[in-house]
């Protein structure tokens, strides 16, 4: 049998299986000749087979839910429509006054339903039973997103954090469970909430000796969100209440007094001041506040508490006949009502200052926002623009609801916001030739690309990577339910594999194709380095013996390590067959690289480069030495530099063969040209073809092998080079970034140094080199914006209107974003759209856009690879301690902060748009209003002009680009119109009352809730 308030409406379940809603406000005035007349119960329901333990209303007062022994969740709402019956036929219920139907029959629990809790943003609803489980349940969709089965006996209980981070459940295993949650999305499923709800901690010292023979275990929550009281707990052989502290999940409180086991336990909602509040002076609200507390149990009789005092205020005696089984405060304090198993109802109403003296709901606010507050919905609209507004608000996300379950079911229909609009989907905008991004490794060939590696040696077998191989082990785990039967689980890897993109924009070129296994390594050196010295070899004479001696193919005893001269290890000699390596030597050593602190491993000089492209100008594998047909189909030019075998035609070293550029249709040579030095890259496209030798000179050519521009002399040896339209990227030995457009003979910046990328202002602190970070992979997009993947996940981009490295991704957004691998859009939205074009062949050259594929990079490098594990752990440690308690939230927000300003930087046209609806609807469910009244005058323009500006127009400096500013006066923002987005983000932000008083101006500025038409159109949705 439960009980459960809201406003002036009480609702009970006796042990009749009838759910019946009363007013209170006729209950109190039941002596008022004015009220006779007035119907003191307004509805009733009986839509459960068995007694009913527990009703609960939400928070926001939209919903209705009640659990009975028939093992099923019902959830009521009330219909505007006037009662279509009078009384149900064959009863002696009153005529109902109020239209509650049934909406949702909710089946997850193989027993009896013992409570219910929703969470006070009524985002979620959890059931607690006789068959251990705790099931969540979506408030919005009413969808099971959860089944929890760690308790080992029957749940009892269940209350809900008042601030919005913590529900605690109890039961007869003797403990109280926290366990923590974020709240989800309206369109959540199951298997978005796969990592959220998860077990905090286990409290189980205060009912080491409780009694198993009680009914209910009720426990609730404190107001100010610090204290959970525990029924049913025991202090020595005495019954109690346990008083359990926030955070470090102990308490030496106990309530005792009681001489049964106490079954239910309910906080006031109000908070109470001991002296009369004092509106007019604010500041007399800041005095200390007290709680007040209602016990009940088996004894049948009541206690209530304040924090105040040492003993119980009230003491009642013989309530009822049978037990107490459940409390309910009204909103404001003023009153309690109480049931009991023999269907008694008890109302308590107390006078002002019996209790203390409540305060307002603001006080609630103020003392949890140190918890990080998170209650989504509260509010109260004031105008009717308001609520036109939230009905508007609430319609898309219910068209998302309806969409996600055919996106799943792949109807192929393009939701987008474009496509909403009625116009076209617009081309991707950040670049026009796609990279090839982590492809399987090819098939084998002699010709390199691109100067690195992309087969195994000739007679060896290519080796496997240990990462992959142990991840599809993971993905091949098998496991086996209970009735016995073999299931493979499943591995969720997000956004880590090297499949299609989900986000089309922003076109890159993979600046090495085939990459070698780990990156292009990179070697910083110290400011103090200072090798270790033999006693008298001030001229390093010895060192100079060991590296000769060495190189002659002597045993070395000696070896120069880090750490200086030190005993070599012994090498066991070469026997057998000794494989035919596939380059023919090493690059000759720069020798401004000795005094670099910064140097970059060197291609080494091989035989034959190659580099195709398909008929559509994108890059492609070269066609295979057997010449087949499959792969000639796909091949439209070929340009192939050969190296000279380093044997000397005259017998000098110096007099060399030269170097042989040729560019192929088929077998057919279009043009050739010979370079007198080794060549170690080459690249090119449909607008030019470019090599880069090893003495650090670059050569042009133009697509008829014109040469295009005097050779570029570099200060090392090129170890990247890659192009993108009229765009060449060439990184050099010891880290320096050269960009060109070849259409204009032009750079858009001057040459930018990798140091402070690979972490060089705490790498050379060291008195010895350090291996920096490897240079996984470096690409430039169709705007010159240099792009550079990490070793240790993180990813880079270059601004030339800042002149700075920028850093987009990283492990700690990784670890600590509740973001990380989210797109929060159906999948039908996230299908590539050069997936629909005729061309088939295509498919496996789509790009990902910039930020996706960096945060990939950063999975693979940490996340998969478990470098991020102590990270991992340091966070999940932080997250229980005191003040860290906004740290999840705050790290989320800023997430989407940083992905929002790279995309704005990067021009990435979709993914800004994306990014931006998931940042407003995060904003808004935090209650930001500081960041949603920015967000909203920075996206119609002019955010940091001055009122008094004599100038209102901001002018763009030469290397500033159009729209990529929240200041600029322009129309557009990253290529979208800027009414465009306010129109979404309003639209996004309307539902949350609290911030209506900023969000209706500008919606009725957009003609939003302007318009007759559109009113009536919305209220009869």
């Amino acid at each position: 049998m439960g009980r459960e308030f809201l406003a002036d409406t009480l609702v009970d379940a006796p042990t009749d299986g009838y759910v019946r809603i009363w007013s209170t406000e006729a209950i109190y005035n039941t002596g008022d000749a004015e009220f006779a007349n007035k119907p003191k119960q307004l509805a009733s329901m009986s839509n459960h087979s068995g007694t009913i333990h527990t009703v609960r209303f939400s928070p926001n007062g939209r919903y209705l839910a009640s659990g009975a022994d028939d093992k099923i969740v019902c959830v009521y709402m009330l219909d505007s429509n006037p009662p279509t019956h009078s009384s149900t036929f064959g009863t002696d219920e009153a005529p109902p006054v109020e239209n509650w139907r049934t909406i949702r029959r909710l089946i997850g629990h193989d027993n009896d339903v013992q409570d219910l809790g929703w969470s006070f943003d009524s985002s979620i609803l959890v059931s607690v039973g006789l068959d251990s489980k705790v099931v969540v349940w979506s408030g919005h969709t009413f969808e099971k997103l959860k089944t929890i089965s760690v308790h080992q006996s029957h749940v009892k209980g269940i209350t809900f954090d008042p601030a919005n981070k913590y529900f605690a459940t109890a039961s007869d295993d003797r403990t109280v469970r926290v366990f923590r949650f974020t709240s989800p999305a309206p369109n959540s499923t199951a298997h978005d909430q796969m990592n959220n709800f998860v077990l905090e901690h286990t409290i189980s010292a205060p009912f080491a000796n409780s009694p198993l023979t009680a009914y209910f275990r009720r426990c609730s929550w404190s107001p100010d969100g610090m204290h959970i009281a525990a029924a049913n707990a025991v202090n020595g052989p005495v019954s109690s209440v346990a008083i359990i502290n926030r955070g470090s999940w102990d308490g030496d409180i106990n309530l005792i007094g009681h001489e049964a086991p106490v079954e239910v336990c309910a906080f006031s909602p109000r908070l109470y001041s001991t002296e009369p509040i004092n509106k007019s002076q604010p500041n007399s609200a800041g005095q200390h506040h007290i709680t007040v507390i209602a016990c009940a149990g088996a004894d049948k009789s009541l206690s209530i508490w304040i924090t105040s005092n040492a003993w119980p205020i009230v003491v009642a005696q013989e309530m009822a006949a049978k037990s107490i089984s459940d409390l309910a405060w009204s909103p404001d304090g003023s009153c309690m009502y109480a049931t009991a198993l023999d269907g008694t109802i008890v109302a308590v109403q107390f006078e002002d200052g019996e209790l203390g003296y409540a305060t307002e709901m603001e006080e609630n606010e103020k003392s949890l926002t140190k918890f990080g507050t998170n209650r989504k919905g509260a509010g109260i609209t004031e105008t009717t623009d308001g609520l036109l507004l939230e009905e508007k608000s609430k319609a898309g996300e219910i068209k998302g609801v309806e969409g996600r379950m055919g996106a799943l079911m792949g109807d192929g229909h393009d939701v987008t916001e474009s496509a909403a609009n009625g116009k076209p989907a617009p081309a991707p905008s950040n670049g026009v030739t796609p990279a090839r991004g982590p492809s399987p490794a090819p098939e084998p060939a002699k010709a390199q690309t691109n100067g690195t590696p992309s087969t195994p040696a000739a007679g060896e077998s290519e080796k496997p990577d240990p990462y992959q191989a142990k991840l599809e082990k993971l993905k091949q785990r098998p496991t086996y339910t209970k009735e016995g039967k073999k299931r493979i689980a499943p591995l969720l890897v997000s956004g880590a594999g090297g499949g299609e993109s989900s986000l089309p924009q922003a076109r890159l070129m993979a600046s090495v194709s085939n990459q070698v296994k780990g990156g292009l390594t990179a070697l910083l050196l110290g400011n103090k380095r200072k090798l270790a010295q033999i006693e008298g070899d001030e001229d390093n004479q010895v060192e100079k013996r060991v590296a000769q001696a060495s190189q002659n193919g002597a045993t070395p005893i000696m070896a120069n390590t880090l750490d200086g001269l030190l005993p070599a290890q012994v090498q066991p000699g070469a026997t057998g067959q000794q494989p035919t390596p596939e380059f023919i030597r090493p690059a000759v050593t720069n020798p401004c690289m000795s005094v670099s602190q910064l140097r970059l491993a060197v291609p080494k000089i091989r035989s034959q480069i190659v580099r195709a492209l398909d008929l559509n100008g994108k890059p492609t594998e070269p066609p295979a030495p057997s010449g087949e047909s499959s792969s000639k189909g796909r091949v439209d030019v070929v340009f192939e530099a050969r190296n000279p075998s380093p044997a000397s035609l005259t017998g000098r070293a110096v007099d060399r063969e030269p170097v042989r550029l040729t560019l192929f249709r088929g077998e057919q040579p279009l043009w050739q040209d010979f370079l007198p030095r080794n060549v170690l890259l080459v690249t090119g496209n449909q607008a030019m073809w470019a090599a880069a030798c090893e003495d650090g000179s670059l050569y042009i050519w133009t697509p008829a092998g014109r040469r295009l521009v005097s050779a570029l002399v570099l200060e090392a040896q090129p170890v990247i080079l890659e192009c993108n339209g009229p765009w060449i990227l060439c990184i050099s030995a010891v880290g320096m970034c050269y960009v060109w457009n070849v259409k204009h003979l032009s750079s858009p910046h001057p040459p930018v140094s990798l140091q402070p990328v690979l972490d060089a202002a705490i790498h050379t602190l060291g008195a010895h080199p350090t291996a920096a970070p490897a240079v996984t992979d470096a690409r430039i997009n169709s705007e010159g914006r240099v792009v550079v993947s990490l070793s240790n996940g993180e990813g880079y981009s270059y601004s030339p209107s800042m002149y700075t490295w920028q850093r987009i991704s990283e492990a700690w957004w990784a670890v600590g974003s509740q973001y990380w691998n989210t797109t929060d859009a159906p999948i039908g939205n996230l299908q590539a759209r050069d997936a629909q074009q005729e061309n088939k062949d295509a498919k496996a050259a789509v790009s990902a856009g910039i930020i996706p594929w960096l945060e990939r990079n950063t999975t693979n490098e940490t996340l998969l690879r478990g470098r991020a594990y102590f990270l991992q752990r340091l966070i999940k440690v932080l997250l229980s301690r005191e003040g860290y308690e906004t740290f999840e939230s705050s790290v989320s927000i800023a997430h989407l902060e940083n992905r929002l300003a790279a995309a704005l930087s990067l021009g990435a046209k979709e993914e800004f748009r994306l990014y931006l609806s998931m940042y407003a609807k995060r904003i808004g469910a935090e209650g930001l209003k500081l960041k949603v009244e920015e967000l909203l005058k920075g996206l119609i323009g002019g955010l940091f002009e001055d009122d008094d500006a004599s100038d209102p127009v901001a002018r763009l400096q030469a290397n500033e680009r159009e729209g990529r500013n929240w200041r600029e006066g322009s129309e557009t923002l990253c290529g979208w119109p800027r009414e465009t987005l306010l129109k979404e983000v309003i639209l996004a932000l309307g539902k949350h009352r609290d911030l209506q008083r900023v969000t209706v101006p500008y919606a009725k500025l957009l003609d939003v809730v302007d318009s007759t038409s559109e009113h009536g159109d919305a209220m009869d949705s």
